[in-house]
């Protein structure tokens, strides 16, 4: 009996490991049928100035008005809060979208006859209701790629957002980030928030410039840490240092998720400024070069000793010449630095702002005039308007 049961207990031992032995070879042979990453993957940008190759521009087509909710309220200017009661949930002034649409169209071809590739988001039709079990609203637009998406390396990032007419805005871009996932590229998408009423200071007391600057100072933002919030236009590249704000959008659990998820490769460090309303880093402190931002001189950045320190240029822009009475819904007139640099020696730069033309022929880069005023009016400018997927050129670290 004793032999019978050893020579049993042998059997199954022997089969059991002829079906795991098996198993693992099915596992390989599965391992390599998926494919490794490949050399020429699509994605690859790890700053905000190597040579560009392909980007994604965004569109204006469909674009809503967001309803008047308190996220909304609290980064907007107090002139337009009736205009988003009046319309929120519906269509953009069509005179105005019309015209918006032209200019990012010249914009794509200005960009095509630079050598880049040009994707663009799909159509979607933002006036859609939608309710999830914590909050009802509408849509906004797709006009806005570099809110929404990140990219370090060849990983794709998709934002969580913070407002809840952006909850669904990733839709427009899936077609095009499966492309680039079935192309070799990384893709992540960070938490998503439920939104509830929990993430939103309801009772977020803003009535005034003073009472914004108030607030600001002692950190109190409309987003709370009930979960991890950001929207991607919050953090900006320069190889392995990657600089964030805490702002109205982005919270403090969002970029330690994002520390988090980039460590060790990377370095992400808060850095903040005198600002009223921070949303969004670009229109403040954007890197142009290798050692070389453009810094708001109206929203000092408190950290810049550390740049000085470390080598880099900081140049102040001219004051912008947008008129008053042009519509800004969404943004400040400081849209005149919101820049793209196509390569350390090319600017994509707003026809219209001839101040700022000088400064950058005076460095030596040569300016690409593209008029985009009423692209600006939906809140952003050239760097907003798109994402860079390709950049020609290596990690590496410009702050040690």
């Amino acid at each position: 009996k004793l032999r019978g049961a050893f020579t049993g207990w042998v059997q199954r031992t022997f089969q059991s490991t002829q079906a795991a032995a098996a198993s693992q070879n099915t596992c390989a042979a599965d391992d390599k049928a998926t494919s490794p990453v490949p050399k020429d993957c699509l994605v690859c940008s790890y700053n905000e100035w190597d040579p560009l190759e392909e980007v994604i521009v965004g569109r204006a087509e469909n674009a809503c008005v967001p309803p008047f909710s308190v996220e909304v309220k609290a980064n907007t200017y107090e002139k337009y809060w009736g205009f988003y009661q009046k319309f929120g949930g519906q269509s953009f002034p069509k005179d105005h979208l019309k015209k918006a649409i032209a200019e990012i169209e010249e914009m794509c071809n200005i960009l095509k006859g630079e050598g880049v590739t040009v994707k663009r988001p799909d159509p979607i039709d933002w006036s859609v209701k939608y309710k999830t079990p914590d909050f009802e609203s509408t849509g906004m637009y797709a006009a806005m790629p570099r809110d929404i998406l990140l990219v370090v390396g060849n990983e794709i990032i998709e934002a969580p957002m913070a407002w809840r007419a952006r909850f669904f805005e990733y839709r427009a871009y899936r077609r095009l980030i499966k492309d680039y996932f079935n192309s070799g590229a990384k893709w992540t998408t960070a938490p998503k928030p439920t939104m509830a009423d929990e993430l939103y200071d309801q009772n977020y007391p803003i009535h005034s410039v003073e009472d914004r600057h108030k607030l600001a100072a002692q950190g109190k933002f409309v987003t709370t840490e009930f979960e991890p919030c950001f929207d991607a236009a919050d953090f900006i590249r320069a190889g392995r240092d990657i600089f964030v704000q805490r702002s109205q959008v982005t919270n403090l659990m969002g970029i330690e998720w994002m520390r988090r998820h980039l460590a060790p490769d990377y370095r992400v460090h808060i850095i903040s400024f005198k600002d009223p309303n921070p949303m969004h880093i670009d229109a403040t402190f954007n890197i142009i070069g290798p050692g070389l931002v453009l810094s708001n001189p109206d929203r000092p950045c408190h950290q810049i000793e550390l740049f000085k320190k470390a080598g880099w240029t900081v140049i102040q822009p001219p004051v912008p010449l947008i008129p008053d009475d042009h519509p800004l819904w969404m943004s400040s007139k400081w849209l005149s630095m919101n820049v793209l640099m196509l390569d350390e020696k090319r600017v994509m730069v707003d026809a219209n702002e001839t101040s700022i033309q000088k400064m950058f022929e005076k460095l030596g880069i040569s300016t690409i005039k593209v008029n985009i005023r009423h692209a600006n009016s939906l809140g952003g400018g050239f760097h907003c308007w798109t994402c860079d997927i390709r950049r020609r050129g290596t990690l590496q670290s410009y702050l040690d």
